[in-house]
C-alpha cells in the first residue's frame, strides 16, 4: 500500500494493520506511523489552525500486520491554539504518544525570513540509496534519497552532517503536512555512517515544527535535508535538522533522540 491509500485506510476506520513492507528493522517506520497518527490528530481541529509543533514518544515498536488503533483527543482548545493528544495503541499497549500544538496565525509587526537553505549538489549528482529487499529497510521503496551531505550508512565515514534530497517515489496528488512527517524522519541517524557494519539504531524521542504559512509546494517536489549531530555517546546520537523546499526556503525543522546499539 502507498502512503496515500494508508491515510485513506486510516480515515476510514481507527484501527489500521500496515503491511510489512514499510518495516524500518523489527519495526514499522516512524515516519509512516507518525505521519498515520498526524493526519488523524490535524483532522479534529479548526481548518485554520495548521501544526506549529509536535513532540512524539516511540514508547514501543509499531509491529507490521498487527492491528493498531490510532486515536487524537483535544486537550485543550484556547482562543487562537490547539493542544492535541494523539496515541497508537496496539495489544493493548501504548506504542507511540504525540502532543501537537495546532494554531492559527496572529498579526506581528515582526518578520524574520527563514534561515536559507546551505548549498546542494544537484540531485542528479548525489548518490541514491537503492531499494534491495532483505538488505534496505522496507521503507526504502517508497522514499527515495539523495545523498549530498556526510556519507551512507555504516560506510565508516566521519563528521557530524547527513542528508541531502527525498521525494516518494509514488507521487502523491497533493503534498500535505503529513507527507512531510514521514519524510523528514526517513534519513537514520547521522552516527550511522561512522561505522563499518551495520548496527541496529532507533529514535527514542522526536520533536518537529513545520513553518506556516507553510511555503508552496509541487507534489513531485525534491525537499532538502540536513542534519548536524550535536552531541553522540553512551549509545545515544542528538541531533538536529532542517528541511527545506528546492526553491530554498525553510520548510520544517527536527530534534531526534536515538538509541544506537553498537
Amino acid at each position: 500500500m502507498t502512503f496515500d491509500e494508508l491515510i485513506a485506510a486510516g480515515r476510514a476506520s481507527k484501527e489500521l494493520v500496515v503491511p510489512p513492507n514499510w518495516s524500518q528493522g523489527r519495526a514499522t517506520f516512524g515516519g509512516l506511523v507518525t505521519g498515520l497518527l498526524f493526519d488523524r490528530m490535524e483532522r479534529v481541529v479548526a481548518d485554520n489552525r495548521p501544526v506549529r509543533s509536535m513532540h512524539v514518544s516511540f514508547v514501543g515498536p509499531v509491529e507490521a500486520d498487527v492491528p493498531a488503533v490510532f486515536d487524537a483527543q483535544i486537550l485543550r482548545e484556547g482562543g487562537s491554539v490547539s493542544q492535541v493528544e494523539g496515541r497508537i495503541i496496539q495489544n493493548g499497549e501504548p506504542r507511540v504518544v504525540c502532543i501537537g500544538a495546532f494554531a492559527g496565525g496572529r498579526e506581528s509587526v515582526v518578520r524574520i525570513e527563514g534561515v536559507p537553505a546551505p548549498y546542494a549538489k544537484p540531485i542528479d549528482q548525489c548518490q541514491g540509496l537503492p531499494f534491495i529487499e532483505g538488505v534496505t529497510p522496507g521503507f526504502i521503496g517508497h522514499i527515495e534519497m539523495r545523498w549530498a551531505y556526510g556519507s551512507l550508512p555504516f560506510s565508516g565515514g566521519s563528521g557530524r552532517e547527513m542528508g541531502g534530497w527525498m521525494r516518494f517515489r509514488e507521487v502523491p496528488d497533493v503534498l500535505t503536512d503529513a507527507h512531510i512527517v514521514a519524510l523528514i524522519d526517513a534519513w537514520p541517524a547521522p552516527i550511522i555512517q561512522h561505522f563499518k557494519s551495520r548496527v541496529p539504531a532507533s529514535s527514542l524521542s522526536w520533536a518537529f515544527d513545520i513553518i506556516h504559512p507553510r511555503p508552496a509546494l509541487e507534489a513531485d517536489d525534491w525537499l532538502l535535508y540536513k542534519a548536524t549531530i550535536d552531541q553522540a555517546g553512551d549509545g545515544y546520537c542528538h541531533f538536529d535538522a532542517r528541511i527545506w523546499t528546492p526553491r530554498g526556503d525553510l520548510l520544517a525543522v527536527s530534534r531526534q533522540t536515538a538509541a544506537v546499539f553498537g
